[in-house]
């Protein structure tokens, strides 16, 4: 039975936030991954693109998202789509923020700086 108990995801960290994986080829899921996102307070996020679209769902706390030009506040409960090939930063402010990531196998990340990652908790 494909079960992941909380205690036996992987942790990873990257640009002062937590990603803690779940779903992902590696552990058994044939198309999706998913994750829960922990964002400290203050974090500046960083803009990039992602090869598949992302659902995100924020499960505590408030953030500012900017999708390409647009950016808006959002809080516990709002749910934001992220489309291929746009622009994406997910900030704080005053306090910390969750997330729950739900994507496609395969996804990539295109940096500022113009280089591409495969996000260790997506394989």
């Amino acid at each position: 039975m494909p079960v992941i108990h909380a205690a036996d995801a992987d942790v990873h960290e990257l640009h002062g936030t937590m990603f803690v994986a779940y779903a992902a080829p590696s552990r058994g899921s044939a198309e999706l991954c998913a994750w829960r996102v922990e964002i400290p307070a203050g974090s500046a996020g960083v803009p990039h693109t992602v090869t598949r679209e992302q659902v995100l769902c924020l499960i505590s706390g408030a953030a500012r998202v900017t999708l390409g030009d647009e950016t808006r506040d959002v809080v516990a409960g709002d749910v934001i789509v992220v489309p291929v090939g746009r622009a994406f930063c997910l900030e704080t402010t005053a306090e910390p923020a969750t997330a729950w990531v739900t994507t496609s196998a395969g996804l990539q990340a295109t940096m500022p700086d113009g280089s591409t990652i495969t996000p260790p908790w997506t394989v």
